[in-house]
């Protein structure tokens, strides 16, 4: 085998210790000469193992670039039209190639968003009433997949998990105070939410804004589950669509969730449901009871960084719109998460297009007023299987983050600090004062 000079691998490392349940993200340096470093916070004393994952070598990640810069249509989309008897499906993209054949413009006429689809041939653009993504398995990814000679190597887009054991170091960056309670790297008292009452009292008054993919709605689906009197209302929505809305009228707390705008890689969503974030943001009054949350990251895999970009500046700006009006909004955000990676995930939705984009995410917001959940950071340190959509026990430590999180009203704050449960089963959450990270430790 011949060593490596080059550095440019996507590797993930975390320490963990099996027996505990326990698991810390770590953070690899690139030497850029064959070389790498991991480096760990010490959460807990006793033995431990570094894992380190080879998610692509840098000529996978070489191969990625270039199916971006060459197809970066490769995943299209469908809209049908329809006007009385008469009906016609055209193809739709953020860019469409161009053809004979005229476009409708649905670019969006406040952020600036672009969208187009071919115009059908007997009836106006007018007449389109829903977006989908084909479910035939005719797309440009799947002739892809058919020409394995593409991408030579297939094992580049392989995982590949080497394993090391650290033995008995003494940790001094947090101390364990007994079961199921943890002191913060920062010092302060971790206490936890013991009933559903207890997560209610902490959100009494309080109205929830919810936007993105699929991964925010499971928070909507989280929280709906986990409180007993908060009940949704039936808006005839689709389960993968939405719009969503609960209420606790008891306690005054209001819950919504909306998916974002195109592209979005949904199965049919009316085009009266196809709202962008920002537009949403700007339609919200914003308060100290008020609580917005947005994640949109999945559904731009396979598009040029800029399609991105442009999306996130829309959505910043109505940010600082709305924290202008009212300094007291909360404003969190979901940052992207590890999957499990086939080879047609891969090729969509690869873990290497997800942390170039939240590398993005964290720039764009930098500065702001926000708070940001680090999904990807959790989900590296736990021990369960990566998933687009993280199991249970992951999600529900997510909303724990949410509910500990620095609310602007100090009355939610004593209630929440006073209430909050950040464990589940043996895990447990330890966040530094300023909430830049969490770790994952056990009891």
């Amino acid at each position: 085998v011949v060593p490596r000079s080059l550095g440019g691998d996507v590797l993930l490392a975390r320490l963990h210790n099996p027996t505990l349940g326990a698991g810390v993200a770590g953070q690899v340096v690139d030497h850029l000469n064959g070389s790498y470093s991991a480096v760990f916070s010490l959460l807990w004393e006793g033995s431990a193992e570094v894992e380190v994952t080879l998610v692509h070598p840098s000529e996978a990640v070489t191969v990625l670039r270039r199916l971006t810069s060459e197809q970066p249509d490769r995943i299209y989309f469908h809209s049908l039209f329809r006007s009385g008897s008469v009906s016609q499906t055209t193809t739709c993209n953020v860019c469409l190639r161009p053809t004979q054949q005229p476009l409708c413009n649905y670019t969006d006429l406040h952020t600036g968003e672009p969208w187009f689809c071919y115009k059908p041939t007997k009836l106006s653009c007018d007449a389109r009433i829903n977006h989908a993504m084909p479910l035939e398995d005719s797309n440009k990814i799947s002739r892809m997949k058919k020409k394995r000679s593409s991408f030579k190597g297939e094992g580049w887009f392989q995982h590949e998990s080497l394993h090391s054991v650290v033995r008995n170091y003494q940790c001094h960056c947090v101390t364990k105070k007994g079961r199921d309670a943890w002191q913060s790297l920062g010092g302060s008292t971790v206490r936890r939410f013991k009933t559903s009452s207890d997560i209610s009292q902490c959100l009494k008054g309080k109205v929830i804004h919810m936007y993105g993919d699929s991964t925010i709605r499971q928070w909507f689906e989280y929280l709906n589950a986990a409180l007993p009197d908060l009940k949704e209302f039936d808006l005839h929505s689709r389960k993968q669509v939405g719009p969503f809305m609960a209420l606790d009228y008891a306690n005054n707390i209001l819950v919504t969730f909306r998916c974002h705008g195109p592209p979005i890689r949904f199965g049919n969503v009316p085009t009266t449901e196809l709202r962008y974030i920002a537009n949403e943001i700007d339609g919200i009054n914003g308060g100290t009871n008020t609580v917005v949350i947005f994640g949109i990251w999945s559904h731009f895999s396979t598009f040029p960084i800029e399609v991105y970009v442009r999306r996130l500046q829309s959505i910043r700006r109505a940010v600082v719109r709305l924290l202008d009006r009212a300094p007291g909004t909360l404003v969190i955000i979901r940052t992207a998460n590890l999957k499990a990676l086939t080879l047609y995930e891969t090729l969509t939705n690869s873990d290497w297009y997800s942390l170039q984009r939240d590398k993005v995410l964290r720039a764009m917001f930098q500065g702001l007023n926000v708070r940001l959940v680090d999904a990807w950071e959790m989900t590296l340190a736990h021990h369960l299987p990566h998933n687009l959509h993280p199991q249970a026990p992951i999600i529900k430590n997510m909303f724990d983050v949410i509910l500990v999180l620095r609310m602007p009203s100090k009355e939610w704050l004593d209630v929440c600090l006073e209430k909050a449960v950040i464990t589940h089963g043996e895990l447990t959450y330890c966040f530094c004062i300023s909430l830049e990270s969490c770790r994952v430790a056990a009891s």
